[in-house]
């Protein structure tokens, strides 16, 4: 599984990690030791499954259904009113997510972009 770590400033940082966050949902707080960053509080905002379906908060579940929908994550309308019914991932993460995108709560000592460094920038310097 892919985790995507958005900080405060902007950045972004992307990892793979195993399936430890199975089971979580959208919104919950985790600490950031579960996925190797000492000191760190973080929240999960979202993700897509391995076909590529968007998580949504607001749907029940684990399993892919079919929600009608007017905007938000998922469908982006092409004119005024329009409303789709499309295929979402519900918030809970499965084994089925491949990318779970999460934000920076509280931060740690040692800056994120530090710790999952590639090693080929780390001979750079």
């Amino acid at each position: 599984m892919k985790i995507i770590i958005n900080n405060k400033n902007g950045n972004s940082v992307k990892t793979e990690i195993s399936g430890e966050l199975i089971g979580k949902s959208i919104g919950d707080k985790i600490d950031g030791s579960l996925i190797g960053l000492e000191g760190y509080e973080l929240q999960i905002t979202g993700g897509n499954d391995k076909q590529g379906f968007s998580m949504r908060k607001d749907v029940e579940g684990m399993k892919r259904k079919r929600i009608l929908l007017s905007k938000g994550p998922g469908f982006k309308p092409k004119r005024k009113g329009e409303r789709r019914r499309k295929s979402i991932r519900g918030r809970i993460i499965a084994e089925d997510i491949s990318v779970v995108s999460m934000k920076v709560l509280k931060q740690g000592k040692i800056p994120v972009e530090e710790i999952f460094k590639k090693p080929e920038e780390k001979k750079q310097e």
